[in-house]
């Protein structure tokens, strides 16, 4: 954690006024407006520097169109562009004569289609995979025809509508079958010494036609005519729900996963199969503004109250806190004052504190702040964390350890300035006000009432006023509703009878995911380990270079080069498809029922998510962000129009002149939010974050000023400031600052003290097993239901019982005469005893 530390300064000054003199005399109260001066000129540059601009990034599901299509292709595979355009053209013009494909009239389009999709019956895998080609073309949107890019992506939505209409997925459907089943594909692949982007081929044509069609027709436009919005409702139900007997399309591509992973198909493009998983469980789900309206509409059905804000756009609304930068703390640590002088100052800081302008600008100088570098105890302890993060994720199919008690070494602090405002409504659980009542009326009366928040007797007048307030900004979620009605179904199975569960996209899924759920999060934070730019390369790993590295490796400087970039493109597209991924199924299985979301928590923590994400970033996050791993003019559609100017190694280092990369912040953000879903009122993973030393790497992280991310860094400090010691949180009063600025308060949520009941550390395992149990019978309940359960009813009438039809096999007559021997005739029956029993 070297940079921490505060560059260039050993310590404080000798003195207080910052010049190093011996004394506090004139020359001392000379230099101060000098000093200050210089401060505010430091301030202004970092705040407008290259290293830490502010991003003007808008959160949502997805990049642009344009943008989203092209991340499905690797820059090695350009060169198939031309080659699927040549099999389009060469069936194309011995089937119409004269004309070309934007030329014709609907019906014959139509009717080519209907004879292309035939040829796909066709035994010859060669004669499968042109035909196949040259329904990618169509898919690409016939560049060949276009002069510009948004003709391509014109017609390219128009082509996929027309695909979808002639029944092309449920064809590539069966070809997909087909080709995960090929036993000589794998075979092939497991017996190569090194799987290359030539091993792949022909999936990766299915599943590129079949992503153009989800994300072209998942795209919703004002403009669309009224035949294309009924094509994605059919759509949309056809990959929901099990159609023909086949599964939900979202289980097939998680098969794949879990497959690629065991190492049986080595071959498996897994960047286009996640890419496509995650756009399917979008389209079929709904993205964040489906979501919030789903959550608005079950909290009517509940009878709850609306919601107060929208997350989302409440954040969009904040403005980003500068961060921190070595100019700034150089700055500062030449200015600051000894701890001997700030002693010694406290009554002019309590005046500074006085009025509202006299604390903005005490805010702005912060005179009065003092910062020492690293100590050796801090980054050793900073080591442990890291090695201990490698150990966890070694051990990926592991359940992690029973968390040690949390170390308590100070660390550093960093300036972080943050505008005035709380954004948030304050919030309060009904077991705080329960809390709140049980220590008053201990204090007050000598005893409790239990979950009794209405008796007031005996409290003094202030009490009755905090439980008003208390109650004023009490918050009832969705969840715990869902759990009362859980734990009335478990008391009273028989009265309350058996629960009618609504068969919606997102509980199809879960039904179809339940018993092959470890696996799939297993697989994917496999996958994600090994795309993380901070995993070392280890010869056992998974290999997820199969569909981006060539058949020949590059002679060249700058082939390499270029192949260097799209590899590590590759990754940063896998990491944005796996991170928006487990934020959605989390966010939608959480509204569907907080069972549902638990479980798949569960799992995840017990792959050990916590420590791989903080991996993640433990490294250099601003420079993560703002990496410029992509070449424009490779990029589709931009390549398949333009002629491929001369590319140079320097063309190639300059890279784009974007602020950042979308996808990489987009990335962060979502697992920073992941995180905080998997953390949140979960003391003990929450003494996870304060184990592995999240605190000094998620503070790294506010260096990035972009105000979602800080805010969900900040939600994660703030859970844990209460296990991290008074001596860190002396130590870092801005980010304490930041963070009562920045996140929601709980009212009486005492988050800056640790004197909190919670914080104690012998309930977090009972808590993690309750709630395992809680959610290993709600599954029991709902989705196995044994037929010898105590609780089936059973049928006592006689005539009823041996009046049923019973399915006996075909050979039973041949053996009854013996079967009544044994089981009847040679068997005692004692008359009175049944008789008795009846």
């Amino acid at each position: 954690m070297e940079d921490l530390a505060v560059p260039g300064a050993g310590g404080p000054p000798a003195n207080g006024n910052g010049n190093g003199n011996g004394n506090g005399g004139g020359k001392g109260k000379q230099a101060a407006p000098k000093g200050r001066d210089a401060f505010r000129s430091q301030r202004r540059e970092s705040e407008g520097s290259v290293d830490c601009p502010t991003l003007e990034f808008e959160y949502g599901d997805a990049d642009g169109h344009a943008a989203e299509l092209s991340e499905l292709y690797s820059y090695t595979e350009n060169l198939e562009f031309a080659n699927n355009r040549r099999c389009f053209e060469e069936d194309f013009k011995m089937q119409v004569q004269g004309k070309e494909w934007l030329e014709l009239e609907e019906d014959a389009q139509k009717a080519y289609l209907m004879g292309l999709l035939d040829q796909l019956e066709v035994v010859s895998r060669e004669r499968r995979l042109k035909v196949a080609r040259a329904v990618l073309y169509l898919a690409q949107g016939t560049f060949g025809e276009c002069d510009s890019e948004v003709d391509v992506l014109h017609w390219s939505r128009y082509n996929c509508f027309l695909l979808y209409q002639m029944g092309t997925f449920s064809a590539f459907l069966e070809l997909l079958h087909m080709e995960i089943d090929s036993s000589q594909a794998c075979g092939s692949a497991l017996r190569k010494p090194a799987v290359s982007i030539a091993d792949s081929t022909e999936l990766r044509v299915l599943l590129s036609v079949m992503y153009l069609m989800v994300e072209n027709i998942r795209l919703e436009r004002e403009t669309d005519p009224c035949g294309w919005r009924t094509a994605r409702e059919t759509f949309r139900t056809e990959l929901s729900f099990s159609i023909h007997n086949e599964e939900p399309f979202a289980l097939l591509l998680f098969s794949m996963v879990t497959k690629f992973c065991s190492g049986l198909a080595p071959h498996f493009p897994i960047k286009k199969v996640l890419l496509l998983l995650w756009k399917v469980v979008m389209f079929t789900l709904g993205g964040f503004e489906h979501l919030q309206a789903l959550k608005i509409q079950k909290r009517a059905e509940l009878g709850l109250p609306p919601l107060a804000e929208d997350s989302i756009q409440v954040v969009k609304s904040m403005r980003a806190a500068s961060p921190p930068s070595y100019t700034l703390d150089l700055g500062e640590s030449q200015l600051a004052p000894p701890p001997s002088k700030l002693r010694g100052r406290r009554g002019s800081r309590r005046q500074l504190l006085t009025k509202q302008d006299s604390l903005d600008i005490y805010n702005e100088r912060d005179l009065f702040k003092t910062e020492e570098p690293a100590t050796e105890e801090e980054e050793e302890s900073a080591g442990d964390g890291e090695r201990a993060l490698d150990g966890e994720l070694d051990l990926l199919e592991q359940d992690p350890l029973v968390p040690p008690p949390p170390s308590q070494a100070p660390l550093s602090a960093e300036r972080v300035a943050f505008p005035k405002g709380l954004p948030w409504a304050p919030k309060v659980r009904q077991k705080d006000i329960e809390h709140f009542l049980e220590m008053s009326r201990n204090k007050f009366i000598g005893f409790t009432l239990g979950q009794d928040t209405d008796t007031l007797v005996g409290l003094p007048r202030p009490i009755h006023e905090s439980v008003k307030t208390l109650k004023q900004h009490k918050y009832i979620s969705i969840a715990d509703v869902q759990i009362k009605n859980e734990e009335e179904l478990e008391k009273c199975p028989m009265s309350l009878g058996e629960e009618v569960v609504p068969e919606t996209p997102c509980e199809v899924l879960y039904q179809g995911m339940l018993y092959s759920l470890p696996q799939y999060m297993i697989a994917l934070l496999k996958i994600l380990l090994a795309a993380a730019p901070t995993s070392k390369t280890k010869t056992d790993s998974i290999n997820i270079l199969a569909d981006v590295l060539p058949e020949e490796m590059p002679v060249t400087v700058l082939q390499s080069m270029k192949l260097g970039i799209d590899v590590n493109r590759h990754k940063e597209i896998i990491v944005k498809s796996i991170s928006a991924l487990l934020l959605l199924l989390l966010k939608h299985f959480k509204l569907n029922h907080i069972y549902q979301f638990e479980y798949v928590s569960q799992h995840l923590v017990f792959a050990n998510c916590i420590p791989l994400i903080l991996k993640f970033f433990n490294q250099n996050i601003l420079s993560y962000i703002t990496a410029k791993n992509s070449i424009s003019v490779l990029d589709y559609p931009c390549c398949t129009i333009q002629d491929l100017p001369e590319l140079t190694t320097e063309s190639l280092e300059a890279g784009d002149n974007n602020q950042f990369c979308w996808r990489n912040l987009f990335s962060c953000i979502n697992l920073l939010r992941l995180l905080n879903k998997l953390t949140k009122w979960k003391h003990s993973r929450t003494m996870m974050l304060v184990v592995f030393k999240s605190a000094p790497i998620l503070k790294r992280a506010l260096k990035v000023k972009q105000a979602m991310l800080q805010l969900y860094v900040l939600k994660l400090l703030k859970i844990q400031t209460k296990y991290l010691g008074r001596q860190w949180r002396k130590s870092n009063m801005k980010t304490m600052s930041a963070i009562y600025q920045k996140v929601r308060h709980r009212m009486n949520d005492d988050w800056a003290y640790g004197n909190d009941i919670d914080a104690r550390p012998w309930d977090f395992q009972a808590e993690e097993c309750t709630l395992r149990a809680n959610v290993e019978a709600f599954n029991s309940r709902r989705y196995d239901r044994p037929q010898d359960s105590e609780f089936s009813p059973v049928d006592n009438c006689l005539q009823s019982v041996l009046g049923q039809k019973l399915d006996l096999p075909e050979d039973f007559h041949y053996s009854y005469e013996l079967w009544l021997e044994r089981e009847v005739f040679s068997q005692p029956i004692c008359w009175e005893e049944l008789l008795q029993n009846h």
